[in-house]
């Protein structure tokens, strides 16, 4: 769920489709961060980290008029373009090596790592599993604390709750979802 003034994700993907800058604009403070450090995570770059984010959104406010949100949450369909998005940067910038390095440093090429993507995709998939089996507070303290950055006291002043309740459960959130995404071990 996001902090959305009252209304889900659903709700605001429609009113974005229809044309409300407003109702983008709030689907992009939420998410903004999460599909930021997921591009850096795959390009290990901020600056290009930063483009990538920048032009997932720019791909989800085209497409958002044929998307039909099957979850509560817009963050994985914008996980899964801005893997796209971070996929061509790389592409882009082993095309642009090619052309600007001599004809002997031509056969140096970057090249994406599949298993890489895939390993995070999955990676991603298990925390927002893991966050979806919390209560509605907590999912609250998960989003504001872990995934807008917010203070403690600024996520308890929002949420109604004390300091101590946000810290303490932010911290069982936190061995919650590490525990659901740590590998098994045979």
């Amino acid at each position: 769920m996001t902090d959305t003034g009252g209304r889900n994700d659903a709700e605001l993907v429609a009113a974005a489709a229809s044309g409300s800058e407003h109702a983008f604009r709030t689907l992009y403070r939420a998410y903004v961060r999460p599909v930021y450090w997921i591009a850096h995570g795959l390009l290990h770059d901020p600056g290009d980290a930063e483009d990538v984010t920048q032009e997932t959104f720019l791909v989800a406010w085209r497409k958002l008029p044929e998307l039909e949100l099957v979850s509560d949450s817009l963050l994985p369909w914008l996980a899964t373009i801005c893997r796209f998005q971070s996929a061509n940067r790389v592409r882009r910038r082993g095309l642009e090596r090619r052309h600007l390095a001599d004809d002997d440093a031509a056969d140096i090429v970057d090249t994406v790592d599949v298993e890489r993507q895939i390993v995070q995709g999955d990676l991603v998939e298990r925390i927002l599993v893991a966050v979806g089996a919390l209560n509605a507070l907590d999912q609250e303290i998960f989003r504001l604390c872990a995934a807008q950055g917010y203070a403690y006291q600024a996520a308890a002043d929002r949420l109604g709750v004390s300091h101590g309740a946000v810290r303490n459960r932010l911290s069982r959130i936190r061995s919650h979802v590490r525990a659901a995404v740590e590998p098994e071990e045979s």
